[in-house]
């Protein structure tokens, strides 16, 4: 990795902001996903997941004191394309070391997560590294594949590193001199040679060592991975670094979390980055809400957005595939409508990067509604008592196909489930089960069997309050040509087969299972993760490193996690808030 420092904008005895921009390296070649390292034991291996946290960044003076600088901790990952760290206040002078910390200090690592805003570095919502229940951040995840020389990459199996806990925050310090004044205009670059995680001091093989660590007191392959990061670490020359990437805290307007006062956010939730114009009106949610059921939405007059999203189903469709006009099906089984606020993007493979965007496309799609959403408002221009809605609702009277989108976005926003029985349990209103609490147990534990630990494994995916990480998983489906998922929308490599992370909350509500409905129950769903996980060549790394099937879960440790799915159903959001107004 490189780290290019650039000083500007002196004032006040500070040479101005320091710019940590990072990009990964081995060899001097730069990292991708597409990259393929050798380890000493001969093992190849590559990489799908490089996400990281930094923290208490300090200069070093000739003398040897150490100048702290203030700064909020960093987020940098590789799939995301986030390289940048920017220090602001650094104090002009002459230097003769860098340290800083991969990892947080106890009072952020221990931290309520919920308190960070939406563009916030700890915010783990936009980072994916917080262990939720479990407590505290993953300070470093590094995730891929390995294989022998001469292997199949396609079939390889998967590692997963997590470096995490106090134990396990390490100080890296790289000797180095240079004057703020002098590098102002050349930058400073550090090198981080990722190979060396593996090929550092203490040299790791994924077969003799393990391929999974998660921290664990006493683990030597946690040890290892520590020392040679430590090491990995050395001066480089100077090269000029793009720095599209910024991992500092924002206060955009989006941060607003109650806009216009028509709904509220559970405490325990992090916060959402919502649309800066949001205007959360009970009147625009009152509009969303009737459009949602109207079937003026659809070409026959006769289907609406809530034909496919039932309320009874966690506004889910319990048919694989939903008809549409003319019976016509599409190859996805309808996504379930809560906690939209929280997503990055939206439908399966994420092609819409907003919910406003998206409400339009089921009303175009040939196979769902068929219809022109400027034909949409001209059938309800006419009505007195829309003309009346849309009045109250956006000062103006007329429907246009924008405030068609944005009351449909509204109303949306506020669909928000939160109240399961595990929700009261955690806050001590009930309490579980001794096999609900079992399945709690097994969701939250890994399957590391050199640490003697035999879990469902559930958590990587699908931990934290949304009990999603909105990523982009091929959980062992085999790769379907005719439809590649995310890969459809990117065309990389990387995301061919992958689909959205489902939230788990209402999970006994929303049957069938998967993008296209295949799994009618909740029991087909965990035969296939215990012996039905299939080998491609993007499977993801925290199933890949199990057995070939999957985990081969029993009779019993199958009942206890489903009885603990279902503590996730929360009932009054099927009753209460989301049946069409009378």
């Amino acid at each position: 990795m490189m780290f290019a420092i650039a000083m500007s904008g002196a004032t006040s005895g500070f040479a101005g902001e320091l710019e940590l921009s990072i990009t990964p390296e081995a060899n001097r070649l730069p990292v991708s996903t597409e990259t393929v390292l050798t380890s000493r034991s001969g093992e190849r291996w590559s990489v799908t997941r490089l996400s990281y946290l930094l923290s208490e960044p300090a200069l070093q003076r000739a003398d040897g004191s150490w100048q702290v600088c203030e700064s909020a901790p960093a987020w940098l990952s590789l799939v995301d394309g986030r390289s940048t760290w920017r220090i602001p206040k650094v104090p002009a002078g002459e230097w003769t070391a860098l340290r800083f910390s991969v990892g947080l200090p106890p009072a952020l690592n221990d931290g309520d997560p919920a308190q960070w805003g939406p563009s916030h570095p700890l915010n783990p919502n936009l980072n994916g590294l917080h262990w939720s229940w479990q407590g505290g951040y993953i300070f470093l995840a590094l995730e891929g594949r390995f294989w022998k020389d001469g292997g199949d990459p396609a079939t390889a199996p998967g590692f997963a590193y997590h470096l995490a806990r106090e134990a396990f925050r390490t100080t890296v310090t790289v000797p180095l001199r240079f004057r703020t004044d002098e590098v102002e205009a050349t930058g400073l670059s550090l090198a981080f040679d990722l190979a060396l995680i593996i090929n550092g001091a203490t040299p790791v093989s994924f077969i003799r060592d393990g391929s999974s660590t998660h921290s664990k007191e006493g683990d030597p392959l946690a040890a290892a991975l520590q020392g040679n990061l430590q090491g990995a670490f050395r001066e480089a020359s100077p090269e000029a670094v793009s720095m599209e990437a910024s991992s500092t805290a924002s206060t955009t307007a989006g941060e607003a979390v109650t806009n216009g006062g028509a709904f509220s956010l559970p405490a325990t939730f992090p916060r959402p980055r919502l649309p800066e114009d949001l205007d959360a009106t009970p009147a625009r949610v009152a509009l969303g809400r009737r459009l949602f059921h109207e079937t003026a939405l659809s070409r026959s007059n006769t289907l609406s957005c809530a034909s496919c999203h039932l309320a009874g189903h966690g506004l889910s469709d319990p048919r694989p595939l939903s008809p549409g006009e003319q019976g016509r099906v599409g190859n996805r089984n309808a996504m379930p409508l809560f906690n939209l606020a929280w997503r990055p993007s939206y439908f399966w493979d994420g092609r819409a990067d907003t919910l406003r965007a998206q409400v339009l496309e089921p009303i175009r799609d040939h196979r769902e509604l068929d219809e022109d959403p400027v034909r949409v408002v001209a059938k309800l221009a006419p009505d007195p008592a829309y003309r009346s809605q849309f009045a109250e609702a956006f000062g103006d009277p007329v429907p246009t196909t924008e405030r068609l989108a944005i009351a449909l976005e509204t109303f949306l926003l506020t669909l928000i489930s939160h109240d399961s029985k595990f929700d009261r349990a955690r806050r001590g209103e009930t309490t579980l089960t001794e096999l609900e609490q079992r399945g709690f147990e097994l969701f939250m534990t890994e399957r590391e069997p050199r640490s003697g630990q035999f879990g469902g494994d559930c958590f990587h995916c699908h931990g934290g309050a949304l009990f999603t990480d909105h990523q982009f998983r091929n959980n062992g489906l085999a790769i379907d040509a005719a439809d590649p998922g995310r890969g459809g929308v990117t065309g990389l490599a990387l995301d061919q087969g992958t689909f959205a992370t489902p939230s788990l909350r209402n999970i006994a509500l929303t049957a069938p299972y998967m993008h296209d409905g295949r799994f009618a129950t909740l029991e087909a769903v965990l035969d296939h993760y215990s012996r039905g996980v299939q080998r491609t060549r993007t499977l993801d790394p925290n199933l890949a490193k199990h057995p070939d099937g999957g985990l081969d879960l029993t009779a019993e440790d199958k009942a206890a996690l489903i009885a603990f799915l279902h503590t996730l159903t929360d009932d009054q959001f099927a009753k209460d808030a989301y049946e069409k107004d009378e």
